[in-house]
């Protein structure tokens, strides 16, 4: 048994922090003396290890707790798992360390794939693991799911550059996708407002006379317009999102996966999916540097 004193100076915690530990429930000493003074057992100290390794990699105390609580909570299988995210970090920093250094001397490198997106392609295996009923929910099958996951890594040095252009960077991109993946059931299920109905039905009408006739040429001005107009919407009503280049290419992306080009051709019609694709992508090489 260690007294509280005894583990600040092996940890280097201090005996508040510990104190405050106790109070949320985190860590609980092993046991109390007749004077009320805390102590801590081996088994106490390898739960403390647990919790500095996961803030560590930025979890919050609130988080850990509700982790270690678990029933099915496995120490070995999370240590595993947290090695796994700790040598992801630090091969991260080492890439962008290398990038700096070439910077430094000068050199122009516009590479964003430094900037991978490790963290967010962990919370969303994480997600699916844990949440697989929503997944199936709302994407139709864990299958559906992986292609999802299997996209975003394909396409993650120009998802990279849009996170960075549009949240500052890949840690504030990643923390709010994290927030979002955390409150996904109630995100999703929480009834849409009549301004966003609306905004769903805009959209719908504009894809609609968009893929009316999918024998008209894309570069004709009437077809170009209804892309302008679509993009227009997005930049209206998306928070920081501008309709460049990077956000026409993610929708080209989005619209090249198996899973979303087969509900697209369900909706509008055989071809539809490959038709906005060759729309958006003559908007982006014939006038989106022209308009913004």
């Amino acid at each position: 048994m260690r007294t509280i004193s005894q583990v600040a100076e092996l940890t280097g915690i201090s005996t508040r922090t510990l104190q405050y530990y106790d109070e949320i429930g985190l860590l609980k000493p092993s046991k109390l003396t007749e004077s009320g003074y805390r102590l801590y057992n081996d088994e106490a100290l390898q739960k403390l290890q647990q919790i500095l390794f996961f803030k560590e990699l930025g979890f919050k105390l609130k988080e850990i707790k509700e982790i270690l609580q678990k029933p099915d909570f496995d120490r070995i299988k999370a240590f595993k798992r947290q090695r796994e995210l700790l040598l992801l970090k630090r091969n991260r920093t080492d890439r962008l360390i290398q990038l700096l250094s070439r910077l430094e001397k000068g050199e122009s490198c516009m590479s964003f794939k430094e900037f991978d997106l490790s963290d967010y392609i962990t919370a969303l295996e994480d997600f699916k693991n844990n949440s697989a009923d929503d997944v199936i929910k709302h994407w139709g099958s864990i299958e559906n799911f992986d292609m999802f996951i299997q996209k975003t890594k394909d396409d993650e040095a120009e998802v990279a550059k849009l996170a960075i252009q549009q949240f500052g960077s890949i840690e504030k991109y990643t923390e709010a996708m994290k927030h979002n993946l955390a409150h996904f059931s109630e995100l999703m299920d929480t009834q849409l407002t009549e301004e966003v109905k609306e905004i769903g039905k805009q959209s719908d009408i504009l894809y609609g006379r968009l893929t009316a006739d999918l024998s008209e040429d894309v570069s004709s001005p009437y077809i170009q317009s209804i892309v302008d107009e679509l993009l227009q919407l997005i930049r209206k009503n998306s928070a920081g999102v501008s309709p460049d280049k990077p956000c026409i290419n993610v929708l080209i992306d989005t619209y090249s996966s198996d899973y979303i080009k087969s509900m697209t051709d369900s909706k509008y019609g055989k071809g539809a999916s490959d038709y906005m694709i060759k729309a958006f992508r003559y908007y982006s090489e014939n006038s989106a540097s022209e308009n913004y």
